[in-house]
């Protein structure tokens, strides 16, 4: 057992030191070395705005300005990243509702946000007070894209957020982010992507938020400075692509604030999309009552189709019913409690090759080609297994016979395949439990029918050709249904002890450093007293997930754990189409998932 609590204390290890960072994810750092543009006032110091019960709703008088950090839950390295401008009419930052909030909303969409406490403009603390607020959002999105590598951001989505008034300098920083208003290096400063909720746009009589325009341009603005600030009138073929919200009742920011900057977008063919609810005045912030409600979404599919960010997952089963004989069958869960079949829970796949024609123990997974790749156990003696690729779920290519175990005469079986994907080496690896007659004699009994399982495995880029098969695990015990995943930098083995004298039937789990092994010694069983098999793992809200056949109960299990040590079983809180048999978890997009069922 010593390989294997080497393993796991490397393990916790890396769990300890990404909790270290999740919980230092919200703290706040200054935006400048020295900020320009200042003028030293020891008079003038930062304090909040109270509400009617003495809590502060609002920041006033920034000196230092700021950005206060929440990183997404996510480890790749092709997330967005946002600034998040509050409003307050250049006079306050309405930093909770239009700040905080904001940005936990952003992370529950998968968008790491960073909230800008930037300078109000104010002729006691800055020679020009009118760039005060810009020179902070070209230094906040210059600094957000210059950390993208140490925060896991695509520097090529980083884009900005802002309400009322910090709508304005959110397009002030769409518009004039080649403004030259301090000395900056090469990072630029253009945000990839603007959303402007109900937004100041411009200083014109009529139609501007007079608080607004008076705070930052001063009582007496030249001609000039306001069609300098009108940021209708500066947008060009340049100017980010942008999403607008506004509610046709605001009786603060007329909404034709939104409507012209929405006009300039179209007139020079910048990608626009504007929503115009009937209701919900100013100030809604993430909404109160009536049709504005809807807009996060609104902004989120948005950003989905824009390739922001992903489209939004749910959980696909891939399973049998039966013997196997009547092939694939699907179904989903949103929550992984949950599951309902597809199609009536008839077959999406009839099967077509191997010795008995079967469909047993369907693993699916999306390849990096962007199709979906499944094998299968053709036959309970075979010497090779089943293998098929779809796009959509629903049409699918010509099935093979692969023979990975051809070579081996004594080979009685290849069951329970599984395939990974490599993500390093670009390559998938193939691998499943097969008994080659002969060997591993030491823990071969009767009483397993003679079955004396080890885990093989192939690798190929293409299903077309494949390397010479090679021995995966050998635990010392008759091994079957394994399936690996990733994280961090190690791999987790979950595997089956079929051993049956002293019977034993349960899962344990083991770790390697690279896909292809070696792995380490199998733990301790993670499930109960009852006959256990066909786990498939996924991550659901920080825990490790793990379905399972209690096949002599006729009936699904699970159970979770979020240190792989302590299990907890949760079985009587899922529901599985009745007549499930083992298969494998992966995830779809929610469009393939409607496409599914709209057949």
């Amino acid at each position: 057992m010593k390989n294997f609590k080497n393993q796991l204390v490397l393990l916790l290890v890396l769990l300890f030191e990404s909790t270290i960072n999740m919980s230092a994810q919200n703290k706040e750092i200054p935006l400048w070395d020295k900020v320009p543009n200042a003028i030293e006032n020891s008079d003038y110091k930062e304090n909040f705005r109270l509400d009617n019960e003495g809590n502060p709703n609002a920041i006033r008088n920034v000196t230092t300005p700021t950005l206060k950090i929440f990183l997404a839950d996510n480890k790749k390295v092709d997330n967005a990243g946002v600034v998040v401008c509050p409003g307050g009419s250049y006079g306050v930052l309405s930093h909770l509702k239009e700040g905080d909030k904001v940005a936990e909303w952003l992370n529950s969409i998968g968008i790491s946000a960073f909230v800008l406490k930037y300078r109000l403009p104010s002729d006691l603390i800055m020679k020009e007070k009118t760039i005060g607020p810009l020179q902070d959002a070209q230094e906040a999105i210059r600094t957000v894209r210059r950390n993208a590598k140490e925060w896991n951001l695509n520097p090529n989505k980083i884009g900005i957020i802002g309400f009322s008034a910090g709508g304005h300098l959110a397009s002030t920083a769409s518009t004039h982010y080649s403004d030259n208003v301090y000395k900056n290096g090469e990072t630029s400063a253009r945000p990839d992507f603007s959303m402007l909720i109900y937004p100041v746009i411009s200083m014109e009589d009529g139609v501007t938020h007079a608080g607004s325009k008076m705070n930052l341009l001063g009582k007496n603005p030249s001609k000039e400075l306001i069609e300098k600030y009108s940021n209708e009138k500066q947008v060009d073929k340049n100017t980010p692509p942008t999403i607008l919200i506004h509610a046709t009742d605001d009786g603060a920011v007329p909404i034709e604030n939104s409507i012209n900057y929405y006009m300039a977008l179209k007139e020079n063919k910048v990608p626009a999309e504007m929503h115009i609810y009937e209701n919900g005045g100013h100030g809604f912030g993430l909404g109160r009552f009536g049709t504005h409600l809807n807009w996060p979404k609104a902004c989120e599919d948005w950003l989905v189709v824009h390739k922001f960010i992903p489209e939004k997952e749910v959980y696909m089963f891939s399973y049998f019913k039966g013997n196997g004989e009547d092939g694939l069958h699907l179904a989903y869960s949103e929550d992984g409690l949950k599951w309902k079949s597809l199609k009536n829970d008839e077959s999406f796949l009839t099967p077509e090759v191997g010795k008995d024609k079967l469909m047993r123990d369907p693993c699916i997974i999306k390849g990096g080609d962007g199709l979906y790749h499944m094998v299968w156990t053709v036959s309970w003696t075979d010497k090779g297994i089943g293998y098929a690729n779809s796009k959509d779920l629903i049409n699918w290519s010509e099935q093979k016979f692969i023979p990975v175990m051809e070579h081996e005469n004594g080979t009685r079986n290849t069951w329970a395949p599984e395939v990974t994907y490599d993500e390093v080496n670009k390559e998938y690896m193939v691998y499943w439990a097969s008994t080659i007659i002969g060997k591993f004699p030491e823990t071969q009994i009767e009483e397993d029918a003679g079955y004396n399982h080890r885990m093989y495995y192939t690798t190929t880029k293409n299903f077309v050709t494949f390397t010479p098969t090679k021995l995966l695990y050998d635990p010392g015990f008759n091994v079957i249904d394994a399936t690996i995943h990733k994280m961090e930098d190690k791999y987790i083995m979950f595997l089956k002890d079929e051993t049956k004298v002293p019977v034993r039937k349960n899962l344990k789990i083991a770790f390697g450093d690279n896909l292809t092994g070696p792995y380490s010694e199998a733990s301790e069983p993670i499930t109960g007293k009852y006959w256990a098999e066909g786990p498939t793992a996924v991550q659901i809200d920080g825990n490790w997930v793990v379905y399972f056949d209690k096949y002599r109960d006729h009936k699904y299990g699970a159970i979770q754990s979020s240190d792989l040590i302590t299990w907890e079983d949760f079985s009587d809180k899922i529901q599985f189409p009745k007549g499930t048999r083992h298969g494998t978890i992966f995830k779809v997009p929610m469009a393939l998932l409607k496409k599914i069922m709209n057949q």
